[in-house]
Formats: C-alpha cells, structure tokens, sequence
C-alpha cells in the first residue's frame, strides 16, 4: 500500500506551459513549487501547495505537440463545502482565463461548475463536501 504521507503528483502535456502555468496559478491559487528547463527535450513547472500532499506538473516537449485533452471527462474536481470560500473560487477561476463550459457528465450538475483550460482539461469546482 502507498503511504498516507506520500506526495501525489499529477503530470500532463501542454503546448503552452507557461500560458497553462499561470492560469492555474491565478485559477486556483497555486503556487509555482517547482520546475525545469530543457531537461532532455522538456521543460516543466510544478504547480500546487509546498504543504499539501498533491501537485500538478505541466511538461512541454520541444519537437512533439501534447495537443487538446483527449476526452471532456478528463477533469480534476475540488470540494469546496464553505460556501464564501466556494464563492472566491468561483469568481478566481472565471476571472483567470478558464472558460465556464457545461459538464460532459451529468453528475457535476448538481452543485459543482466546470470549467476548461486552453488545452481542453477541465475543472469542476463542487461547492460542498466529498461524498467520499
């Protein structure tokens, strides 16, 4: 089994790393944790909370295109269950450069708005507790 204390990073292709870096930063209110230059043919940045236990890292490769999001059900969902705090992230999010699109799945209808970067990801901003 996978420690509790482990850190989960979650990485994706991007043809506009610095454009999508600085949308989930002012999105979200990330942080910029980390990143690299021209390691081999790519260059990343690392986005998220130094004390959180998960981080988005965003790669970009010098000759291969990442192209748009393989399919509209690939998304990352946030519960948010204080409703002024759900309220800021909506409001920092659509002022951010995300686009307010209607969810492909049904389910994020009842209480959660998605949205999509400029790479065709998207995020669902769920203004409640996990049921999980």
């Amino acid at each position: 089994m996978i420690p509790r204390n482990a850190v989960l990073r979650v990485g994706r292709p991007t043809d506009s790393l610095e454009e999508v870096t600085k949308m989930y930063v002012e999105g979200l209110g990330f942080e910029v944790i980390g990143g690299f230059d021209n390691h081999g043919d790519f260059s990343g940045r690392m986005v998220g909370h130094p004390e959180h236990a998960y981080h988005l890292e965003f790669t970009t490769h010098r000759t291969e295109k990442a192209g748009h999001a393989p399919t509209l059900e690939n998304l990352l969902v946030f519960y948010i269950p204080d409703t002024e705090e759900y309220e800021h992230a909506i409001k920092r999010i659509s002022a951010s450069g995300f686009v307010k699109v209607k969810s492909f799945n049904p389910y994020w209808d009842g209480g959660a708005q998605t949205f999509e970067d400029i790479d065709g990801y998207r995020v669902a901003i769920n203004g409640g507790h996990s049921p999980f």
